[in-house]
Order: C-alpha cells, then structure tokens, then sequence
C-alpha cells in the first residue's frame, strides 16, 4: 500500500491528529455520505468510544465533531469561522452545512462521551447517525481515528484484514520493510529520498510534488516561528506556562559569549520543538509529523540543521522529508503511529526516528546509516507510555518533543560515526514497538487512567 510523503505530512489543526483532526474528517465524510443519500435528516448523533471518549474533551475532541458536522476541515480550517460556528451552535443547537438542511446538534443530548468498551476495529472509534424527527435512526456510519489525521471507515477498516499482500505495486520502490528499502537501494543506486521520489512521480507531477513539499516546510517553520514569538498560559485549565518564547530569549542573549557550554545547543533543539508544540496545544495551524501530539520532533531537526550545522542549505529540505516519510511509512505498515494504539513510543519514538533518519540522510549518510539512526532513535523511545495529564496535549507531551529532538540528533550523530553495520535492524525494533504497544495495559494508551495522569494533580 503506497503511502506518499502528504499523508505522513498532513497540514492541519491542534491539538491532536488523532482526537481533533480525526473527528473533524470524519464529520466531514459523513456529510458527503449524507448528501449522496436520499434521506432529509433532521438531526445528528455522535457516539464517541474508547479514547476519543476518556481524552476527548482534553483533545477538543467535541469542538471537532460540532466543526466537522458543520463543514470543516483540518487542511482548510479558519479559526475565526470556527469560533462563530462554535458559538451558533451553543446559541441555538442547530448546524447547517453546506448543501444540507439545518440540523439540530445539541452537543449536551447528541455528543455521547461512551466510557464501555471501545469498538473492535480501534481504539479511536465513533458513530455519526444520521436522525429523523422522531429521532430514528436514518443513515449510520462507523469511524476509526487511526492516528495522524487518517480515517477509515468501518467497512475500510475491516477490509485492510483482507488486502492482498502481493497486489501489483503501482510505484517502482514499493518497500514495505526496512531490509527491502535497503536492498532496493544497493540494487538501484539511490537513495531513500530519491526512492521515495521516484514513488510520487507516479502519482502526481514534479511541480507539485516540489510544491507541496515547499508548503509543508513554510506551515512548519511558520508554526516554530509563531511559538518562539508567543507567551502566556496554554487554554485547558492547567495553567501550563509558554516557556519556549523566554528559553530563546535567553538562549539569543547568551549567544556569542562564554556562558554557552556546548550542551546548551540540546536547549535550543528542545526549545524549537516545544515552540512548535505549544502551538498545537494552544490549537494552531500543525503539520502532522507523523501525528499533532509529536509535531515538534520533525520541524525542530530540521530548524536545527538549518541554523546550526555549517554547509547546511534549505535545497535540501525536501530530501528531509522524502527520507523521514519513508520511514514514517514502515513504521506506520508494520506497526502504529498512534498514542492511543501502542503508546507514545508511536508517536514521539516514530517522530525521532523519522527526524534522525532526515538529518542524517542530509548529513551525506548513505542508506544503511539512515536506516541505522532511524533503528537507534526509535529503540530507545520503545515503551514509552501516552499518560497526558488532564487529558491535554501538554503535559509531558511538549518536553517529550524537545527530548524526543535531542534524540533523534544524536542517534544521526552516532549513526554517521559508524559505517551502517548495527546490531539491531530497524524492521526489529519496528516490530517491538508494535508488540510492546499490544502488551501495554490500555491505561498506558491516551486514556489518562494511568501515569502520570493520575500521579500529578490537574486542577
């Protein structure tokens, strides 16, 4: 199954992918299923289960649903529109999206917070109905929120049980694992980014394969930017301080002089990803990289690379991202990039590990060491819990970015120094990840019923 580089990439809307953007496509979905219909509904039901259920008002899981049924999506998402939506909602509990009749939405009687099981398909799931004055039942859709902005459907999650494994590919690299990327690679002498370039060729042209690639970069410096330039407290009833705006201020003012040790260049690492992070959090405009709760990762090695690594130059930008794409798709085959599903060893650990593979294929590494520093990053995130406090996309989840950043250099840094021989092949520790992930008790899995989310007071 070919995953292009603008699937791992998504441009969209904090705080999560998975608990916001998800819920907002799926609204989105059902409203065009609603429109090919033959039915006239007269009101809406949302049904939300699992995680969606115990983290969901923390994600503005309920503001996506109201903006989802309204119209809205994440890769087009107006904040000023959304707050007047938000606001004719609560007035009148009434929605009216484009070509469908107005609705009642009374998110206090429709919007059901559902704390049984969670459905069998995955842990994010949610049922959007589709009523008739009496309150019938006309047309029902099951949705899956898979982690980084993907929905699938109840009958397209059933189906991925069934999907022919040896299916013609319709790209010339179709690796699905690490060991079959490096192979193809030694056979064809390219490498991961010129693979995975040649892979989007095939489905859409140059120039807007360069495009979408410059935009994808100008949304994630401009989301780093505006977080270096913010402060005040995040919205969520933590009272969670913006710290990233005052760490580069003082990171800026000690620049040039004697008081910078050289471990300092972690906090200025740190300091982009939080910035970026504390943009999702406060609801901003993100790129998923693979996923809204991991958005800093990504945007702050390459922002590092950029600023701090001589012969560094934004033409290579691009090949950042073709090669961390191509990794964030074996992850997401073999395994998960969802918190909800194996933990924030998908979310961050993928994140790392994309980001490492994206410096040191810049870095002039060859294949075998990009898939080196991509296995080292994501070994050592492998276990890590998705514990948000509150529920909020912030606490640890803005540092575990920064550390998550530190990380993903350094394993480039030790990967460059060897010759790509490692013990441990990536497709390995992918594989532990998942079965880690299935072994982790649910409390573990952005439930907030375990972790740090029970052991710190949140109010």
């Amino acid at each position: 199954m070919f995953l292009s580089v603008f699937d791992m990439f998504k441009i969209g809307v904090g705080p999560s992918s998975s608990h916001t953007m998800g819920p907002m496509v799926a609204g989105a979905r059902f409203l065009a299923l609603l429109r090919g219909s033959p039915f006239v509904a007269s009101g809406l039901r949302v049904r939300l289960h699992g995680s969606l259920a115990f983290t969901g008002k923390g994600h503005a899981t309920d503001r996506a649903v109201i903006l989802g049924l309204a119209g809205f999506e994440p890769a087009t998402y107006d904040a000023r529109q959304a707050e007047d939506v938000l606001a004719r909602n609560m007035a009148t509990a009434i929605l009216q999206p484009p070509g469908l009749e107005p609705m009642r939405f009374d998110p206090q009687a429709d919007l059901i917070f559902d704390f049984g099981p969670a459905l069998p398909g995955h842990t994010n799931g949610m049922v959007i109905a589709a009523l008739d004055r009496q309150g019938d039942i006309l047309l029902q859709e099951t949705y899956y929120s898979i982690g980084g902005g993907f929905v699938l459907s109840g009958a397209e999650m059933d189906a991925l049980d069934h999907v022919a494994l040896e299916a013609p590919s319709p790209v010339p690299f179709p690796f699905r694992r690490a060991d079959e990327m490096l192979e193809m690679a030694r056979a064809s002498g390219l490498s991961i980014a010129q693979m995975k370039l040649a892979n989007e060729r095939k489905m859409r042209p140059s120039v807007e394969i360069d495009a979408g690639l410059a935009q994808i970069w100008q949304v994630m410096s401009g989301c780093l930017k505006r977080g270096l330039a913010e402060g005040g407290v995040l919205p969520g009833g933590l009272q969670v301080r913006r710290r990233a705006k005052a760490i580069h201020e003082s990171l800026l003012a000690e620049r040039g002089t004697n008081l910078q040790a050289p471990h300092v260049v972690n906090d200025w690492i740190s300091t982009y990803a939080m910035a970026v992070n504390e943009e999702n959090a406060a609801g901003g405009q993100v790129v998923t990289a693979p996923t809204n709760g991991a958005a800093g990762v990504v945007p702050a090695v390459i922002r590092y690379w950029l600023e701090h690594v001589p012969g560094a130059t934004a033409a290579k930008v691009p090949d950042f991202l073709l090669t961390a794409a191509a990794i964030g798709g074996l992850i997401k085959h073999n395994a998960s990039i969802s918190g909800a599903e194996c933990g924030c060893q998908a979310e961050v650990g993928s994140a790392a590990a994309m980001a490492a593979a994206g410096i040191c294929a810049v870095m002039g590494g060859s294949p075998e060491q990009v898939e080196n520093a991509a296995e080292i990053a994501l070994e050592h995130h492998l276990g890590m819990t998705c514990d948000p406090v509150k529920g909020l996309v912030q606490v640890p989840c803005i540092e575990r970015n920064g550390l998550g950043a530190v990380k993903a250099v350094s394993a480039a840094s030790l990967a460059l120094r060897g010759d790509g021989k490692h013990f441990v092949p990536l497709d390995a520790a992918i594989e532990t990840m998942r079965q880690t992930g299935r072994d982790m008790h649910d409390h573990y899995k952005e439930t907030s019923l375990g972790g740090l989310a029970v052991n710190v007071p949140n109010c």
